[in-house]
């Protein structure tokens, strides 16, 4: 059973709320495979729409999970792509939705293996609460406290939309 939390208006008016507090004219978005990529594509559209140059990479984070023992013999792997040095840059760091914080943190071990940034910043779609790391985003879109037994989920194609669906 799945209910829609927000609609495309939502999402689309979070967007753009996040877009607009992503300052610079030169900007590095990170998006975390797959909601986050789709999350940083959005922005990237935006900001660019808006005269930003971003520059924009992609982190699949499947062997920095510390859960990987537990999410079966054959996980999804998609290749990372950053396809520019790191060091020294202001990073945005893009998610569609934030909750426990272990997948920001195997995010930022992965982007150091790929060098130094000056900082590494937070903007995700969702912040739904219910952290077991102490990692914050420094912009939400969304806000929604949702039960532990309870998935939300990014639903994007033609329109976007957030879900909640309770899991077995």
């Amino acid at each position: 059973m799945s209910e829609i939390l927000f609609d495309h208006d939502a999402v689309k008016h979070a967007l753009d709320a996040i877009s607009d507090r992503i300052p610079g004219e030169e900007i590095y978005l990170v998006g975390i495979q797959r909601g986050g990529a789709k999350v940083a594509d959005a922005i990237q559209l935006r900001l660019e729409q808006w005269g930003s140059s971003v520059c924009r990479g992609n982190l699949d984070i499947s062997f920095y999970r510390d859960d990987l023992d537990t999410i079966g013999p054959n996980p999804e792997v998609r290749p990372s792509e950053l396809p520019f040095d790191i060091s020294g840059r202001d990073i945005w760091l893009i998610d569609d939705v934030l909750y426990t914080g272990r997948t920001i943190r195997a995010a930022m071990d992965e982007l150091f293996d790929y060098g130094r940034p000056a900082s590494i910043r937070l903007a995700v779609l969702v912040d739904r609460g219910g952290r077991q790391l102490p990692i914050q985003p420094d912009v939400a879109g969304l806000e929604h406290v949702a039960p532990a037994n309870c998935s939300v989920d990014l639903i994007s194609g033609e329109t976007w939309a957030i879900e909640q669906r309770r899991v077995k």
